[in-house]
């Protein structure tokens, strides 16, 4: 009887654990026998069904007979040997009539290779070849970016023809940040140990290092955060669920959990039978957010989450947190206090009517005061429809030569702005331009133009003005926007 009511409580607290978990236990196959890491995980609808799998580049048991394996469900679908340790795996589209199926890039040795339908299509390789024109003018680009160290981790984010910032963690134990236009490092983030994953979260760099820690940096270097883990990290991904835009970072740790954080918030906890050495979030099948593990020993586990699972912030920790239970440094009431609280209940009613009464005079002022920056084009945004314009200046330079860029964006979806003169109005015994008066060329919507020129200081005595900057169509008076640019004293006139 006794051994009875024990098989049933377990029971009973299996399955309370099972409601209270956020994720289904989807399978585990303890002898799956895969070995790889995470950023030799893919999902992807190889077929264009809408029938997810799992590409996996296996290094084999120990780091021997590498090969290229596609899941479907919890089965080996295809099973192909690489020559070399795989490196990476990605997935993207290639072609673009319907139906649009990806192509799956594996990297391995020397290689990459690259297949369609589950089949090699092509083989990139190192040897030395005559390039394409268009691609030498490419790598020449990529390769004034120089850095100090080798990169082990790296994250891109944005577009290779617009702006983009890539994200470099190196050996040496620091993280680069690099520009489009940068040929060397503009930000540097000095780590105190090694970093073991790196992963984008918004605009937060989420840096995983060796001494079982994470940390968030913002783009330009600057420490957000540090949340300390229980045990050495294995393993970083990201994790998000689009119907929710949530956005966090899993670490796999080595005393067989899997974390789950928002910036330094705990949203989840994942127990596992041993420490997971990949992690990958996405579709697969046909279930929208399912995590797949695999773990040390070569084993599988999928996880799906719960359509009604919603991650809280502090969802582990139950009861109040502890800051409520503080208590607060009020301070004590004095003379002037008490005098003032029965002066605001005698004169309330005056009060009020004062506050309200100058509250409706700065309205009042604001309004005309915009107003005549509308009719008289005094704003650096154009109202008109025909000519949607922004305008933007900027001063570089001690003098006595400044360096003065207008950056002109047409911010229409659709329409080119052609025929804009820009007009400079300046005190002519302060200043000197080369050209106050040009033609501005045909404006593509979206795109920032920067125009520059220079601008003289001709005062001997650290005397600076204003600059007008008008932006007109031809045929016009009236000026479509306009900019003041407060220009600086002459710091090189003045040590003269």
């Amino acid at each position: 009887m006794a051994a009875a009511s024990s098989s049933d409580s377990d029971a009973c607290g299996a399955e309370s654990n099972e409601a209270n978990s956020k994720w289904l236990d989807a399978h585990y196959d303890p002898m799956a026998n895969i070995h790889t890491f995470s950023a030799c995980l893919a999902l992807a609808d190889l077929h264009g069904d809408g029938e997810y799998k799992l590409v996996v580049g296996d290094l084999g048991p120990g780091g021997q007979q590498p090969r290229l394996k596609v899941l479907k469900g919890p089965l080996v679908m295809t099973e192909s040997p690489l020559p070399a340790l795989p490196a990476a795996a990605a997935t993207f589209l290639m072609e673009q009539h319907e139906p649009r199926t990806p192509a799956l890039a594996l990297a391995s040795g020397p290689c990459v290779y690259v297949y369609k339908n589950l089949r090699p299509y092509f083989k990139f390789s190192l040897p030395q070849l005559p390039p394409n024109p268009l691609e030498q003018d490419l790598w020449n680009q990529a390769k004034e970016m120089s850095l100090p160290s080798v990169p082990v981790f790296l994250e891109v984010s944005g577009q290779f023809d617009v702006e983009f910032r890539l994200a470099a963690a190196c050996r040496n134990g620091n993280i680069y940040i690099l520009r489009r236009d940068s040929k060397h490092p503009k930000y540097c983030i000095e780590l105190s140990a090694q970093p073991v994953g790196l992963i984008r979260v918004h605009k937060v760099l989420v840096v995983g290092s060796t001494q079982d820690s994470l940390h968030g940096f913002t783009h330009k270097g600057k420490k957000l955060w540090t949340v300390q883990m229980p045990a050495a990290i294995l393993t970083m991904n990201l994790l998000e669920q689009h119907s929710r835009g949530l956005q966090a970072v899993m670490a796999g740790l080595a005393n067989g959990e899997v974390r789950i954080y928002r910036d330094k918030a705990l949203l989840n906890v994942i127990h596992t039978p041993d420490a997971v050495t990949s992690l990958c979030f996405g579709r697969y099948g046909r279930e929208d957010n399912t995590l797949i593990m695999t773990t040390r020993g070569g084993g599988l586990i999928i996880k799906i989450l719960k359509r009604t699972a919603v991650f809280v912030e502090g969802g582990s920790e139950v009861g109040p947190p502890p800051a409520q239970a503080m208590k607060l440094n009020v301070p004590r009431k004095t003379r002037l206090y008490v005098d003032q609280t029965l002066r605001e209940r005698e004169a309330g009613t005056a009060m009020h009517r004062a506050f309200q009464t100058d509250l409706y005079l700065l309205r009042l002022r604001a309004a005309r005061a915009y107003l005549q920056a509308l009719e008289s084009s005094l704003s650096p945004l154009s109202t008109t429809a025909r000519e949607p314009l922004k305008l933007h200046a900027v001063v570089q330079g001690l003098g006595p030569t400044f360096k003065l860029t207008l950056h002109l964006q047409n911010t229409s979806t659709t329409r080119p702005v052609l025929g804009l003169l820009v007009c400079f109005l300046y005190n002519e015994a302060l200043y000197s331009l080369p050209r106050a008066f040009f033609k501005v060329p045909l404006l593509v919507p979206g795109l920032n133009y920067p125009l520059e020129t220079f601008v003289e200081s001709l005062s001997n005595k650290g005397i600076s003005d204003i600059i007008k900057v008008l932006v007109l169509r031809e045929g016009q008076s009236a000026p479509l926007l306009s900019a003041h640019v407060n220009m600086p004293g002459s710091e090189g006139l003045a040590a003269a």
